[in-house]
């Protein structure tokens, strides 16, 4: 009886020091950046490309993806900034990691090519 407490004793604690499961996009500051746009920070979009950017250098150092919007985002600030080549490149990426965006990406890629905001 006492030898199944203690098993049970040890095995409450390891399971306890069970690692956490990897979290499958890095999401860090994606989601205060954007609340920030909308909200209408005073901060232009060269600004937040630039934190946005820096975010997804630490999201390839964790090895971690970046999370569905991010890259179509990233287009957004690049097409406000006047960086077409860029926005066009994003679209294409958001596209190819999430192909459940395909439809609404190549809708966005139309109307850039097109001339249309």
């Amino acid at each position: 009886m006492r030898a199944g407490i203690v098993a049970l004793a040890v095995i409450a604690i390891l399971a306890g020091c069970a690692q956490a499961p990897k979290r499958l996009y890095y999401w860090e500051g994606f989601q205060a950046q954007l609340y920030e746009h909308f909200k209408g920070d005073v901060s232009g979009p060269e600004q937040q490309l630039l934190v946005l950017e820096e975010q997804s250098q630490k999201a390839r150092a964790a090895n971690a993806a970046s999370p569905p919007g991010f890259q179509a985002h990233l287009a957004l600030l690049c097409l406000l900034a006047g960086r077409d080549d860029e926005a066009r490149t994003h679209l294409e990426a958001e596209k190819a990691n999430f192909p459940e965006s395909s439809q609404y990406m190549d809708f966005l890629l139309k109307r850039m090519s097109q001339g249309k905001p």
